[in-house]
């Protein structure tokens, strides 16, 4: 248990989470069941901060009828307890829909109602969470020589709050990638804002779209776009022929299996390079064939007609934008024949994918204890904890960032469930057999790298 504090010293979890998504929302749920069979003694105290002011997840993408590309089952627990009362099915089960979902016969829900169970869950488990909040430091605090604690300090609006925490779980999340020198503005989108700069646009009648991309959000912006303004012209622009099909074959998913991360792991440099090489496929720059195939046939059947508003610019590039006030100016060239085509757009979209959050960012002076390999990559064990060196004993996890360690489940919602077991095993068992180790002085601590 927390040992006595003076009074105003901050209250000591065992676990702060910062960011409540989902990796962190199945992490409060595996932390809640935990906590539900062991006595008071064993109970692992936790809070989770996030800066959102309610529960979202990609609420920009969630297209009416875009669907999951992972299994139902692939959900926040089921993977790590089957008979959870948070699953996918006992949602559905709340909702009165389990019978028409199982008659549906499909593994793959729409993405709107995933996000209605990630919100349902994550709304059982709000009492571990502060919506609104902003984590601005975290801060070592030293005890008998090394740092046992980090103080985490979240901000929301004027008001300051700091907890202390024995360990940290990060789970920050994705951030939307634009290419080098390209800002977001009203007239030049990433795709996580699809639906929100839709709405602003209603009412005016847009004469040309162009989308930048070849992978899934690609191709749903493009259909999504085409049909929801029916006087526009939208070109997809990409380096490719075409779209490339995810493979979703019952081989190739083995990359994404809880033994996968294991193997990865282990596997020597070479290996870990090939085995993102082989299975890019299944998640990287691909799409689903059913929505290849629907645009192919909609582009074809616009041939036949003679009106043609779905165009697609293939092996070629984005060679210069200019923005204007009422439009944007796009430069494209064939990597082919060098061919440069001028296209005046109303919209540029750029589905250039997303990058993990540096989670180290947040760390402050902390970061400092934190070890990298050859690479300048960031060290991480197998239970996803930080290595460290000795003065740092506050166990520090990540959930996201750690591909180059873990594999390609690193950020994705395939290993969710399996990943923050791992990460619990590892906080509860530290606590029954805590790790001895070298006592230093503070000066010692602050000088360490």
């Amino acid at each position: 248990m927390s040992p006595d504090l003076p009074d105003g010293a901050p209250v000591i979890h065992d676990l702060i989470g910062i960011g409540f998504g989902p990796s962190n929302v199945a992490m409060a749920i595996a932390l809640g069941e935990h906590n539900a069979g062991v006595g008071r003694q064993e109970a692992i105290t936790a809070h989770f901060f996030e800066q959102q002011p309610r529960f979202g997840w990609h609420r920009g993408m969630l297209i009416h009828d875009a669907t999951m590309q992972v299994s139902f089952l692939k959900d926040l627990v089921t993977l790590r307890n089957p008979s959870s009362e948070y699953s996918f099915l006992c949602y559905l089960q709340s909702k009165g829909r389990l019978i028409d979902f199982v008659n549906h016969k499909n593994l793959f829900p729409l993405r709107v109602e995933f996000h209605d169970y990630f919100e349902w869950a994550a709304a059982k488990v709000d009492d571990m969470v502060s919506y609104g909040h902003e984590v601005v430091a975290v801060r070592p605090v030293v005890r008998d020589g090394v740092i046992e604690y980090v103080d985490v300090t979240a901000r929301s609006g004027a008001e300051l709050v700091t907890h202390r925490a024995r360990n940290l779980v990060i789970g920050t999340g994705l951030r939307p990638y634009m290419p080098e020198g390209v800002d977001r503005t009203e007239r030049i989108w990433h795709t996580s804002e699809l639906l929100t700069r839709v709405e602003a646009l209603k009412g005016s009648d847009p004469s040309r779209f162009i989308v930048v991309g070849a992978g899934q959000s690609a191709a749903e912006n493009v259909a999504f776009l085409h049909r929801t303004f029916p006087g526009a012209e939208v070109c997809a622009v990409f380096s490719r022929y075409g779209y490339s099909p995810a493979d979703d074959s019952g081989f190739a998913n083995r990359i994404f299996d809880p033994a996968a991360v294991d193997a990865y792991f282990t596997a020597p440099a070479e290996t870990k390079r090939k085995l993102i090489a082989y299975h890019a496929n299944t998640n990287c720059s691909v799409v689903d064939i059913d929505l290849i195939d629907e645009l192919y046939r909609q582009a074809y059947r616009e041939k036949v007609l003679g009106t043609e508003r779905l165009r697609f610019l293939g092996v070629s590039r984005l060679t210069e934008v200019l923005e204007a006030p009422d439009k944007v100016l796009a430069t494209v060239e064939s990597l082919v024949t060098g061919e440069k085509e001028s296209l005046e757009a109303d919209v540029l979209v750029y589905a250039t994918g997303y990058r993990c959050a540096d989670g180290l960012a947040l760390l402050g002076d902390v970061a400092r204890h934190c070890l990298h390999d050859d690479e300048g990559r960031v060290r991480v064990e197998r239970d996803y904890r930080i290595t460290t060196d000795p003065a740092l004993r506050c166990g520090i996890y990540l959930q996201g960032g750690t591909e180059h360690t873990h594999g390609i489940t690193s950020s994705l919602l395939s290993n969710t469930a399996v990943r923050v077991g791992e990460i619990l095993e590892s906080i509860a068992g530290r606590r029954r057999a805590p790790v001895a180790g070298p006592r230093r002085t503070s000066d010692e601590i602050g000088s360490a790298r």
